[in-house]
């Protein structure tokens, strides 16, 4: 059984990413498509950090190297957290979150009855004005009603801000994804508070962006499948809010996170 848990960012989150083109630190990028995500390592790690019972986080976890003992599975997988919606600012409405139907085909199939009702491009909860985004304006003839958009939206205290949603084209999408992440620049002073070398640009996802992963139980329960199932549960909202990626220091990589 595949379960699912949704996340949504209260602060910039910087995962560190394999490239670094320039002076851009770069972050976590899927290789097929190019969006950012964060890996389910960084999610396992906190959550295995935050277990204080020894036998507990053994039985859900396994171990690791620092554990000094042969390496063994834990019950619980834990999959990448990807993308569904994302803020981008609009001088018309404020703040638009975002999708395209590559995003959300990807979610649905893990809620079958919404495959088949997936939205078309350029659909909409907004139909009465024209939008205006990053060097873009949709108008509003180009806009798609859209009905059901809150069956897309997954629903908590944190998402119901969420009211101005829009589906734009996988292309389209993905440019605009990629110039709406938070962008940091950061120095490095000397010891006279002078600018020791160059500027260094840090990518992090925005806050206010919705993600989701996924989380099972694997082959080595040996017959305790639902009792870890129960304990994963219960370790999920004992800690609704947790800290992930780097920066920590900077408050940097807050989430909240909940069961669908």
């Amino acid at each position: 059984m595949i379960n699912q848990v949704y996340i949504y960012l209260l602060s910039p989150l910087h995962t560190g990413g394999t490239t670094q083109e320039g002076n851009l630190v770069g972050i976590a990028r899927e290789v097929h498509t190019n969006l950012p995500y964060i890996p389910s390592s960084t999610i396992r790690g906190k959550l295995r950090a935050t277990v204080t019972d020894k036998n507990k986080k053994f039985k859900l976890f396994g171990n690791d190297l620092a554990d000094g003992q042969q390496l063994e599975q834990g019950a619980i997988w834990i999959g990448d957290a990807a993308l569904l919606w994302l803020p981008v600012p609009s001088l018309s409405h404020g703040v638009i979150w975002i999708s395209s139907p590559q995003i959300l085909r990807r979610w649905a199939r893990l809620n079958g009855e919404l495959l088949n009702n997936l939205p078309e491009e350029y659909s909409s909860s907004i139909t009465s004005t024209k939008v205006y985004l990053k060097d873009a304006i949709i108008q509003a003839n180009e806009l798609k009603k859209w009905e059901n958009w809150k069956k897309f939206v997954p629903q908590n205290s944190q998402t119901a801000g969420i009211n101005n949603v829009l589906v734009l084209p996988d292309r389209h999408g993905a440019t605009l994804i990629q110039m709406s992440l938070w962008r940091q620049v950061k120095i490095k002073l000397d010891e006279h508070k002078s600018v020791d070398g160059g500027f260094r640009y840090e990518e992090a996802i925005s806050p206010d962006t919705l993600m989701y992963f996924t989380w099972g139980i694997t082959s080595q329960t040996n017959g305790l499948s639902d009792q870890c199932q129960i304990d994963f549960k219960g370790l999920l909202e004992a800690n609704p809010i947790i800290q992930v990626g780097g920066q920590e220091s900077l408050g940097r990589g807050f989430i909240q996170q909940w069961m669908n």
